[in-house]
């Protein structure tokens, strides 16, 4: 049973990657998620295939048990919900026992991100800076005009800079959509004209963002440049290339965005995903409420 169960296992993680175009990150959690209800399997004595509704509470149970937070135990439960959809798709079982079951709730945590005077220290443009220094100043900036994911950032290329200040982006599950980068011209200007050149000295390279051999920056080498950067800079709040995502949207929120505009911005399929954003314009509502609220004015 469990190299059979391997079998459909690798089968379902090579149809999220090359046919729903899930990111090889999601594949990997994807398939631990999927180790850990084999131990289920194994513990109890279950056949994959034709486990009931009543095993299938017992895997939330079990993992309820094994301690996993809230947050963890849906992402374990989302992952087999996935998996028993493929194997009904190929007709492998005859219904997905797993779709009436709920995930335990999780309590959606705040968005971290910047209050305006850490944002301008933070971006504030170094013109005495060259090389490498110089091109992580631009990547801080970037990041903030554009609310791009990490992941997205390293793949983009000189290529997708589009004359409109547009970029098309390859997003999660292979959605596709807009950006504009107009907020950061100067500096991109700067950066490609003399910083990029600087640093490659006169190897090719295809991606916008590079490191001294050519080649594409990593997810977690901007990660660190980001954490670095804003140490140097004494930014007291915790400074990941997502607070600047999520300073990106709360800045626009605050400054009248309308939020289904904002989910589109940020590359979100569902309206409340983005509605976790609103908290942070309660002051801008509050404002707008005293200056035109006619008992309120006075």
């Amino acid at each position: 049973m469990k190299n059979n169960y391997q079998s459909y296992v690798e089968s379902f993680l090579d149809y999220i990657v090359y046919e729903l175009g899930y990111a090889i990150k999601t594949r990997e959690t994807y398939e631990e998620n999927l180790k850990n209800y084999q131990k289920f399997l194994d513990t109890y004595k279950i056949n994959f295939k034709v486990i009931t509704k009543d095993e299938a509470n017992k895997y939330k149970a079990y993992l309820i048990q094994h301690k996993y937070q809230n947050k963890t135990a849906s992402l374990n439960l989302s992952a087999v919900r996935s998996f028993y959809n493929y194997l009904e798709e190929i007709k492998v079982v005859s219904q997905n026992v797993f779709l009436s079951m709920h995930n335990p709730k999780v309590e959606k945590k705040l968005p971290n991100f910047l209050k305006d005077n850490e944002t301008a220290k933070l971006i504030l443009e170094d013109k005495s800076l060259t090389g490498i220094e110089a091109r992580n100043n631009f990547i801080i900036v970037f990041l903030y005009a554009t609310g791009l994911r990490v992941s997205e950032l390293v793949s983009l290329k000189v290529s997708d800079l589009n004359s409109d200040y547009t970029i098309k982006v390859m997003g999660k599950g292979s959605k596709e959509r807009i950006i504009f980068y107009k907020a950061c011209l100067a500096e991109l200007n700067d950066y490609l004209n003399r910083i990029r050149p600087e640093i490659l000295e006169g190897k090719k390279s295809e991606y916008l963002f590079v490191s001294k051999s050519g080649k594409a920056l990593t997810t977690r080498s901007v990660e660190l440049i980001v954490k670095k950067y804003a140490n140097q800079k004494e930014i007291k709040s915790k400074v990941t290339p997502h607070t600047l995502r999520h300073t990106y949207a709360t800045d626009l929120l605050n400054n009248g965005a309308d939020i289904r505009s904002v989910g589109e911005l940020l590359g979100h399929e569902s309206l409340s995903t983005t509605q976790i954003y609103t908290h942070v314009t309660t002051d801008r509502l509050k404002k707008v409420y005293n200056k035109t609220h006619p008992r309120a004015k006075n």
